[in-house]
């Protein structure tokens, strides 16, 4: 039977027939009852002791979860109450995920964002409880914790994890771990349960840029996610290796609820995850002595895989899960030939759970990511300018994706005047999720992607898709990742530049490799103008790399060639698309304002001021 049919099959039955659990708690707690003493945790501490892990049947994960819940609830934690976490992955955070969603609301969130970024997003959420590390474990993350919640006002307490308080706050403290040991774990003392409509959690997305958006879950938009990836035959009674961040979808649930849903057990890599760097070099020897079924990972998580060792046996593996950003054909080849292991790529976005399509196991289409996930739909649209779908694209003709299905969320966190509230409105026309991304729908069902929309380079009229130079540098041997973005240009409005980082032994000649790059790209506007060597590309918290640095950096270089052409001193600052240039102080009138005149030729907005003291340049 081909994927198509099978899932046809699937949804001849409605969702509202397959009895799913009324909220993530009962997804775990049913799996306990059907295998109490079975594995559910290997948690390991960390790159060097990974052969002796903390190790969590369901029945002692159910308890753990059952006493983080009865905590909060003698917190006094209203049911639909926020607890937030600034956690490492760790025990303690799988309980206190799954309990604070008991009782009500997580809010995990990236411990390395900007302070300012978590007071607006606590602030937001309306977050009660804070649990971060203990001083003992982290004491810079725990004082950023304290000062954070006392710009918090809802804040009342922060809980330490890993060890006592040890200090004094203004606001109230405790030790989790032993708060925890207090209560009762054979139940919920509690009596109101959440419900699949009833919100689960909150996600910022990005937050690499202006203040992170939040993204809320419901019960049912994770419980049915976890249910329908469970019934993939790579998740039937899977080993799943978990090293994203629990602040990340993909951990929480491609990793986390979808494995526990199935009966499987999961391997948490420690509290770094894949980015324990003795982790990721004892990588395979992991696999092989958990006997790892299938792990998930951004791109850049399988280029830095090493090779699989002699001795060492893998055939536990039956894949590899990729997703989060696009996946380059030759970190594909580099690892399929490596490991005789197929690798899998899905998408998703944190606004419609985490994952909508994946390829089928056994049944790749070439060209494609995959099919969609059971109940979901996903279909091409255009759009207007305001991003509004104005109609349905032909079978096969590229557009905006957009999803509709029982993933899809109940929108943003916002306030308005009257209030904090949750508001879809120019994300979900009817249902659908109108997604950014740019893709089709062939006519099986099987979604091919085209990148970010806004991630579009346009150059004098020409809709240039940085994937595709990307993919054409890739292919040459001396290039070990590369990012493409637009460069402003004031002729063009924008040209394509790379940035690359070149293999240990390659000869430091970006001449031969631009040169190369105009002779192999598709069309005469996609070959690159520039080329720059870089040591490493930047990536997030979980990965991705991060092109909003080498954009401004772009941006510098063309004020800077303008500064250089016109013979001028000065400095240029970059901030999103505002640009600001400090000229001398003696430079004359007419000079500032001839540089203000070029600088008009381009897109962005751009100052020009005279200041007292220069830094040397």
């Amino acid at each position: 039977m081909s994927a198509p049919e099978e899932l046809a099959g699937l949804e001849a039955v409605a969702l509202s027939d397959r009895d799913l659990p009324a909220s993530t708690y009962e997804l775990i707690e049913r799996s306990a009852k059907r295998h109490p003493d079975k594995i559910a945790l290997h948690l390991l501490p960390g790159g060097t002791g990974w052969r002796e892990p903390n190790s969590w049947s369901y029945s002692q994960l159910l308890s753990r979860v059952n006493k983080a819940a009865n905590l909060f609830a003698a917190l006094e934690v209203p049911s639909g109450g926020v607890v937030a976490l600034m956690l490492p992955n760790s025990g303690s955070a799988y309980a206190a995920l799954w309990g604070a969603q008991a009782l009500g609301i997580v809010n995990p969130v990236n411990p390395m964002l900007a302070r300012e970024h978590l007071i607006d997003i606590f602030t937001l959420t309306e977050a009660e409880i804070l649990l971060a590390p203990a001083p003992g474990v982290d004491l810079l993350l725990w004082q950023k914790a304290l000062d954070i919640a006392a710009a918090v006002p809802t804040v009342r307490m922060v809980l330490a994890v890993g060890g006592p308080p040890q200090s004094v706050s203004e606001t109230a403290t405790g030790d989790f771990d032993l708060l925890c040991a207090e209560q009762s774990g054979s139940n919920l003392e509690f009596e109101e349960r959440r419900t699949l409509n009833e919100v689960a959690a909150y996600f910022h997305t990005g937050g690499t840029t202006g203040v992170p958006k939040v993204a809320a879950h419901t019960h049912l938009n994770e419980v049915s996610l976890a249910w329908s990836l469970a019934q993939r035959a790579e998740f039937v009674d899977a080993v799943v290796l978990s090293g994203l961040p629990l602040f990340h979808v993909n951990a929480v649930h491609v990793t986390g609820l979808a494995p526990l849903s199935g009966g499987g057990t999961i391997v948490a890599l420690g509290p770094l995850g894949y980015r324990d760097r003795m982790a990721v070099e004892d990588f395979w020897r992991i696999v092989e002595h958990f006997e790892v079924s299938l792990f998930s990972g951004v791109p850049t998580v399988f280029s830095s895989l090493p090779e699989v060792p002699a001795g060492v046996d893998i055939s536990s593996l039956r894949c590899g899960i990729v997703g989060a950003a696009p996946l380059p054909a030759r970190v594909r080849l580099d690892f399929e030939s490596n490991t005789g292991v197929p690798m899998i790529e899905g998408y998703g976005l944190t606004e419609a759970t985490c994952a909508s399509v994946l390829e089928p196991l056994g049944g790749r289409v070439p060209g494609t990511t995959g099919l969609r996930l059971p109940y979901q739909h996903v279909k091409a649209v255009d759009v207007d300018a305001g991003g509004v779908p104005i109609r349905d694209c032909p079978t096969g003709e590229v557009g905006i994706l957009a999803i509709k299905g029982p993933c899809v969320f109940p929108g943003y966190l916002r306030r308005h005047s009257q209030g904090v509230r949750l508001d879809s409105s120019g994300s979900v026309f009817d249902g659908w999720l109108v997604t950014g991304d740019r893709g089709s729908v062939d006519g099986q069902g099987f979604v091919s992607l085209g990148g970010r929309a806004k991630d579009l380079i346009i150059r004098g009229g020409h809709n240039i898709d940085p994937r595709i130079v990307e993919e054409v540098l890739l292919q040459h041997p001396d290039v070990e990742a590369v990012a493409v973005v637009g460069r402003p240009h004031a002729h063009s409005g924008e040209v394509p530049v790379a940035y690359v980082v070149l293999r240990g032994h390659a000869p430091r000649d970006t001449d031969s490799l631009l040169a190369w790059a105009r002779a192999h790209a598709p069309e005469p506007a996609a070959a690159p103008v520039f080329i720059h060597e870089i040591d490493e590309l930047p990536l997030t918290a979980v990965g991705k790399v991060f092109k909003v640095p080498l954009i401004r950096d772009a941006t510098r270089r063309v004020v800077d060639a303008e500064l250089i052409e016109l013979g001028l001193r000065g400095r240029t600052v970059v901030d999103g698309d505002r640009v600001s240039v400090h000229l001398a102080e003696d430079t004359a009138d007419d000079r500032a304002d001839q540089l203000r005149d070029r600088l008009l030729r381009y897109h962005f907005e751009c100052e020009v001021r005279r200041e007292s003291r220069m830094p040397d340049l």
